[in-house]
């Protein structure tokens, strides 16, 4: 084994990639090679580190210091400077949002990753996941070990249920008792699937997961088999994740060769193998009985409930389905112990949970945190807070499936139950972030809208019911809503979660729901008025132009009709009649000028 004084550890999640990352590896190792450290240093690309509004990412150990934002040509200043004479390059180092802040030079100086605890992620942008080796050296496989040497698969499932897992796809079955319910039933064959078909706007944990540390799930997925007798899995994953598929297939390829998948694993007669099926991008696709028809081949469409997949699944054999984020935590139960993963988090949702922090935030990115954490700490303390000085208005949870939380609410505890009753959910993880620049209607609209997009049509009540919610939604934003259109929108929310088949037409209405509930005034002002509070809908407002105007044209020169007029050094107006609302004047002017009314 090669002995290196420094690692470079460069990001090779998606979200670098597509920054470059890719080219700052080869210039590492160029440059390393040019000053003769080739041998000396190490150039590791890892998953993803999480602080994605950073990328690329780079971080240089031991001393762990963090350069964000980094250019092929600073890697010759990292080299020369850094990993040559020992100086760290600090205006490349990365620096807090706040007014003032200090550039930090270490990885564990950043409030970002202070407040977190890291269970699923605890391998993400720390280990190179296309090597099973340092998988291995951070305790990887020893889980499966221990289950097959140690353990019965009864004991197995006894100990998942002590740690009070659930699942973290959604709904928040408990884990231990969905893998007991499979156990029981008797076959000649049975299943485990991982369902990595992650559909849900501005989601992306579970590609981190799978990208930054695959073995894990492949790890998890053969203990599985284990407990409920199973020797064939299936990765359901989207096919719009080229890095994890690769990532996956070199994994699985690796535990072939390590005898860590396959016929006999570890010597103790223990047969499991896995197989990747690629999704097309259905949504519906990410509920449990629609997965499994795709995987067969057919239309990707649910099928009602009961039989449950523990007793009719995939093939139409018993089939247990977890999500990359639950399966991710189970090695480390295993080998720490279910009071190790009940110390984290609340009595009814013990351990961490992965979020995906974006929208309106100063730090955006991959966010773990235990469960019970207040909805605050993981805004300002994790997030940075909202850019440019703007008020915090809502946070959307759970995707299309969730629901919009206030402020009044932001010291609400992260966990599956107390999200239930405010009217959200936990769902896989998406937390977007709203200021006060957005029109919750026009929010409801957009989620509703891809809702729409994405129902498979089977049932009435989803393929009718939420075409007809947007089409009111539609109706109010363009300043044609009605009185009565908010008392259809109740009639057909309450209509739609009880009859629809399944939970993406079940819970299509949550976004429509909270809305009307926490900020029905909106809704009122788009009908009674004719006016959206937050100045986003274009249909109910137009652009004038205060005495703030210099005259300096710089407006009436961007705007692509020529409804700008006035004399250089003059006032300037809008005509309403031509203006086509693009926002092309209002986001040129230089002295605040010009504003919607």
């Amino acid at each position: 084994m090669s002995i290196y004084r420094s690692h470079v550890l460069v990001c090779g999640g998606t979200g670098c990639t597509s920054s470059g990352s890719e080219k700052l590896v080869e210039a590492f190792l160029e440059q390393l090679k040019l000053h003769q450290l080739d041998k000396e240093i190490s150039v590791v690309k890892t998953g993803c580190f999480g602080l994605c509004a950073e990328g690329p990412v780079v971080i240089v150990y031991p001393e762990g210091t963090f350069y964000a934002r980094v250019k092929q040509e600073d890697v010759t200043e990292i080299v020369r400077e850094h990993l040559l004479k020992g100086r760290i390059v600090r205006h490349l180092v990365y620096h807090e949002h706040e007014e003032g802040a200090q550039n930090h030079l270490s990885l564990n100086d950043i409030e970002f990753y202070k407040h977190q605890t890291r269970v699923a992620l605890r391998n993400c942008g720390v280990i190179d996941p296309e090597n099973i080796d340092e998988y291995i050296a951070f305790d990887g496989y020893k889980a499966l070990g221990k289950a097959l040497g140690e353990m019965s698969p009864q004991q197995v499932i006894d100990l998942l249920k002590e740690s009070g897992l659930r699942g973290r796809g959604g709904g928040g079955f408990p884990t231990g008792l969905k893998w007991q319910l499979c156990a029981k039933t008797v076959s000649d064959k049975k299943y485990v699937i991982c369902n990595a078909d992650e559909g849900d706007p501005g989601a992306f944990m579970d590609r981190s997961v799978l990208e930054g540390d695959p073995h894990a799930v492949l790890e998890a997925m053969a203990i599985n088999g284990y407990a409920i007798g199973s020797d064939e899995g299936y990765i359901y994953v989207r096919a719009e994740y080229p890095i994890a598929v690769k990532r996956l297939q070199i994994a699985i390829g690796q535990a072939r060769n390590y005898g860590l998948l396959g016929k006999n694993i570890l010597g103790m007669g223990f047969n499991f193998d896995v197989h990747i099926r690629l999704g097309a991008g259905a949504f519906v696709c990410g509920e449990e009985t629609a997965l499994m028809t795709s995987i067969e081949g057919k239309r990707g469409e649910p099928t009602p409930k009961p039989p449950y997949p523990a007793e009719v699944g995939l093939f139409g054999k018993p089939s247990n389905i977890n999500n990359v984020e639950t399966l991710a935590n189970i090695p480390q139960i295993l080998i720490k112990g279910p009071e190790w993963f009940r110390s984290m988090g609340t009595q009814r949702s013990p351990g961490t949970k992965v979020f995906a922090l974006g929208g309106k935030i100063n730090n955006t990115g991959l966010v773990e945190v235990p469960m019970g954490t207040p909805l605050s700490k993981v805004i300002y303390d994790i997030g940075g807070g909202i850019p440019n000085s703007k008020r915090f208005k809502a946070v959307q949870t759970g995707g299309p499936s969730g629901g919009c939380i206030p402020e009044s609410l932001i010291d609400v505890p992260i966990e599956y139950d107390s999200l239930v009753q405010i009217g959200s959910m936990m769902g896989s993880g998406g937390m977007i972030v709203m200021d006060e620049d957005n029109c919750m209607v026009d929010i409801a609209r957009f989620f509703l809208d891809f809702t729409v997009d994405e129902s498979c049509g089977k049932c009435t009540p989803c393929r009718v019911g939420t075409r007809r919610m947007l089409e009111i939604l539609n109706r109010i934003v363009s300043g044609k809503g009605e009185e009565e259109d908010l008392e259809k929108l109740d009639i057909l929310c309450e209509s739609i979660k009880d009859t629809a088949l399944c939970g993406l037409g079940q819970t299509a209405p949550n976004p429509v729901l909270s809305t009307l509930r926490y900020f029905r005034d909106e809704y009122e002002a788009h009908i009674r008025e004719k006016r959206c509070p937050a100045h986003h809908c274009k249909d109910l407002l137009h652009l004038e132009i205060t005495d703030k105007c210099r005259g300096c044209t710089a407006c009436s020169r961007v705007c692509p009709v020529g409804a700008i007029t006035g004399e250089a050094r003059s006032q300037h107006h809008i005509d309403v009649d031509k203006c086509i609302k693009c926002d092309s004047c209002f986001n040129k002017c230089h002295f605040d000028a010009i504003i919607k009314v």
